[in-house]
């Protein structure tokens, strides 16, 4: 029999039991690695003129846990050292089309900073380097959960106070997340997909390079999971005591405006607390009333998560 020298024995034994102690550790939400964002002068001019106050705010690519894959994503937190009330924020697009890149995180997560937040936003699993891969409202609606823990690491996040912004397939994952969590104060949702029958019926290249290409077991499982990503199915699966703000133009090709719609129906019948903005000739990013959009976000925002305030009654009353 061959002897194994004490030293190496030793070793190995050492980093078998370092494994498994990091591997303990090293739960789902866990802030693996958090990289400072440096942006050129030209681009601290450019995200200046679009309104994003760079000398408050800190921009820092992330790496966390989710379901044991390496996830990527973004922060955004305020200079000034002090807890703040916090927002996830839901990217849309699929894949790298739409995926947060530095000056697109801080437009988006930076500006929501600049109003006294801790931001944070999953790439999802599979994009922008992370492990994986997504099921464009699957398995990856657990890298948006896993971001609470990673936010009640974070010092300067309070994460008693979360609110939760998504826009186009980011407002699809907003209505997933509140099926399955109760710690969402307040949701805002832009040009969100609510009916997924309808996005392949109107748009058949979805289904062609977005739904078969992503979700899995598509051929067999095709009506299960349209219906498993269609909100405007279950209302009633939605956190009640999440207050959601629905934003939706009526010139969005991406998204069809009836969805919005019919989605604000399905709520009211739900007796879900909401509140529905239509922009008339509105795009899908609805870029014509940027400003109106932002003040009806920060509004929302601070009124239910940073102030904590309660809905009114949703029960008929009055004269």
């Amino acid at each position: 029999m061959t002897r194994i020298p004490a030293a190496t024995f030793s070793a190995g034994i050492l980093a078998v039991l370092g494994w498994c102690h990091s591997s303990v550790l090293a739960q789902d939400g866990t802030l693996l690695d958090r990289t400072p964002v440096t942006f050129t002068h030209e681009q601290q001019a450019e995200l200046g003129q679009a309104g994003v106050p760079l000398e408050h705010v800190e921009i820092s690519t992330i790496t966390y846990l989710s379901d044991g894959l390496k996830v990527k994503g973004y922060l955004a937190v305020p200079r000034d050292g002090n807890q703040h009330p916090a927002v996830i924020f839901n990217r849309g697009g699929n894949r790298e089309f739409g995926a947060l890149t530095d000056i697109r995180a801080a437009r988006v997560l930076g500006r929501i900073a600049g109003w006294g937040y801790a931001v944070v936003g999953s790439q999802y699993r599979g994009n922008g380097g992370g492990e994986g891969r997504e099921e464009f409202g699957g398995a990856e609606v657990n890298d948006i959960l896993h971001l609470i823990p990673l936010l009640e690491s974070l010092p300067r996040a309070d994460a008693s106070r979360i609110g939760m912004v998504g826009w186009s397939r980011g407002g699809l994952m907003t209505y997933l997340a509140l099926t399955r969590t109760d710690r969402i104060r307040a949701a805002v949702i832009g040009a969100g997909v609510t009916d997924s029958f309808d996005s392949v019926a109107r748009r058949p290249e979805l289904e062609q390079h977005v739904y078969a290409e992503l979700v899995p077991d598509w051929a067999e499982q095709r009506e299960a999971a349209l219906e498993a990503r269609s909100p405007i199915l279950w209302p009633e699966k939605l956190h009640k005591g999440t207050p959601i703000l629905l934003l939706h133009g009526g010139a969005d090709w991406r998204v069809h405006p009836t969805q919005a719609l019919r989605m604000a129906a399905a709520l009211y019948e739900a007796k879900h607390p909401f509140r529905f903005v239509f922009f008339e000739g509105g795009d899908h990013g609805l870029s014509e009333h940027r400003d109106e959009v932002n003040r009806l976000r920060k509004d929302w925002l601070d009124f239910y998560v940073r102030d904590g305030n309660r809905w009114p009654s949703l029960e008929p009353h009055g004269r």
